[in-house]
C-alpha cells in the first residue's frame, strides 16, 4: 500500500505572487514567490530559482490535447493561492485561483535604473517589468464592473468618440417630367445608437485581456446588455431591448459556402460613402437571375446627382413596359440610333416610310426603314 500521497497528512497553502509566467514547456505554469516560505530580496532569491507553480483548470474544461480553455490568464504581479502537491518540500505549487486586491503603490516605482539603462526589480512580490498592477489605490477588479464615475473605464469615452451622427439617407427631390410629378421622398438622417451601459456591481460580468480584448455579460436590471469589443475598437454590444450595433474599425468580409436568407421586418437604410458593385451570376448558369420586386403603392426612383444612367443588354433585350403613361422630359437632345427596323404601333395604326422620319419638325437618322404614325 502506498504511504506517500497528496494529502495524507494535509495540504501545505500558499498565497503569493506571480513573477514570471514564460514557461518553456508551454503548459501554463508560472514562478511565484510565497508569502512565508521566499523572501522579498530579488537578490538573494532572483525569480529564476523560483519553482514552476502548475494552474488548476475548472472541471469544465477538459485541458487536454488542446481541447477547453488554456490556462493562461494570470501576469506578473497577481496574487495566487494554492498548495504544494509534495507538501513540507515545496518544490510542486499548483495553483487554485487568483486573488484580487487594492494596491497601494506600483511595482514601476520599486525599479532600478543599471549601468546599462535596463531596469530590474529588486523586491519580490512584485511584477519584475513593472507593467503591474497598473492603479494604484484601485480595486483590481474590472472597472466596466464597478462603474465608478470617477474612473471611468477608457473605451466608454472612445465608444462615445466613435459614434456615427446624422448618416444621410437617400433624398428624392421634387422633379416634374413632361406632365408628371414625381413626387419628393426626404430619407432624413439617423444617429448610432449611444451604448445603454449603466452597469451596477456586482451585476457586469467582465473579462478583460492584458492587450484590451474586452467581452461583458451584463445583467443589471433595466440594462442588460451583451458587449464584445476588439482592441481596434471593432465589435458588437446588444442593448436590453434587444437593438444590436456593431462597429467594424477597418475591413469586413462576409463568405457563405451556401444560400444566404435575410429577411428584414422593417425598413433597411444603407448609405455608402463610396462606390457600391454588385455581380449576379458569376458562374453563368442559366436561370440565376437578379430580380427585384416592388410591392403594391410603391414606386422605384433612380436619381443621380451629375452623372449618366447606363442600362446596357451585350446580347439581349431591353424591354420597357408601363401600365399608364410612358412620360420622357429631354432637357437637349434625344438620340437614338437603330442598325435595323424601327416599328411604332399606336391605336393599332402603322404606316410605313424610309429614309427620315418627321419629330417635332426635326430630323432623325435611322439606319434602315421606317414606319410613320397619324
Amino acid at each position: 500500500m502506498q504511504q506517500n500521497f497528496m494529502g495524507r497528512n494535509g495540504f501545505s497553502w500558499f498565497v503569493g505572487v506571480v513573477e514570471d509566467r514564460n514557461d518553456p514547456k508551454f503548459l501554463g505554469r508560472v514562478r511565484v514567490r510565497c508569502l512565508g516560505l521566499h523572501t522579498d530580496d530579488n537578490i538573494k532569491l532572483p525569480t529564476s530559482d523560483l519553482p514552476w507553480a502548475h494552474p488548476m483548470n475548472p472541471i469544465t474544461s477538459a485541458t487536454i490535447s488542446g481541447v477547453g480553455q488554456s490556462p493562461l490568464g494570470v501576469v506578473e504581479g497577481t496574487w495566487v493561492v494554492g498548495f504544494f502537491q509534495d507538501g513540507d518540500e515545496a518544490q510542486q505549487p499548483i495553483i487554485m485561483g487568483t486573488l484580487p486586491g487594492v494596491p497601494s503603490y506600483l511595482s514601476s516605482a520599486t525599479l532600478n535604473e543599471k549601468d546599462d539603462g535596463t531596469t530590474e526589480q529588486t523586491k519580490g512580490f512584485l511584477d519584475p517589468l513593472g507593467n503591474y498592477p497598473k492603479y494604484e489605490n484601485e480595486t483590481d477588479v474590472n472597472r466596466l464592473a464597478v462603474n465608478d464615475t470617477e474612473n471611468p473605464h477608457p473605451t466608454l469615452t472612445l465608444r462615445k468618440a466613435d459614434r456615427d451622427l446624422a448618416v444621410g439617407v437617400a433624398n428624392v427631390d421634387a422633379t416634374e417630367v413632361v406632365d408628371d410629378q414625381i413626387a419628393a421622398d426626404d430619407g432624413g438622417s439617423w444617429d448610432e445608437p449611444e451604448t445603454t451601459y449603466a452597469a451596477s456591481y456586482p451585476n457586469n460580468h467582465v473579462y478583460e485581456t492584458e492587450g484590451g480584448h474586452i467581452r461583458e455579460y451584463d445583467d443589471t436590471i433595466d440594462a442588460k446588455r451583451i458587449h464584445e469589443r476588439h482592441a481596434s475598437g471593432s465589435g458588437y454590444e446588444i442593448f436590453d431591448d434587444g437593438t444590436k450595433v456593431t462597429r467594424v474599425k477597418n475591413d469586413n468580409y462576409t463568405l457563405t459556402t451556401a444560400d444566404d436568407y435575410v429577411h428584414i421586418q422593417g425598413e433597411s437604410k444603407a448609405t455608402f460613402d463610396k462606390g457600391l458593385r454588385v455581380k449576379v451570376n458569376a458562374t453563368a448558369t442559366e436561370g440565376n437571375n437578379y430580380n427585384i420586386e416592388v410591392g403594391a403603392k410603391a414606386n422605384v426612383t433612380i436619381e443621380v446627382q451629375d452623372g449618366d444612367i447606363n442600362l446596357i443588354s451585350q446580347l439581349g433585350d431591353v424591354n420597357l413596359k408601363a401600365g399608364k403613361n410612358m412620360n420622357i422630359d429631354v432637357a437637349q437632345n434625344l438620340n437614338i440610333k437603330v442598325s435595323g427596323d424601327i416599328i411604332e404601333t399606336s391605336n393599332s395604326k402603322t404606316e410605313s416610310a424610309t429614309n427620315t422620319h418627321q419629330m417635332n419638325a426635326k430630323e432623325q437618322d435611322i439606319n434602315g426603314n421606317v414606319i410613320n404614325l397619324n
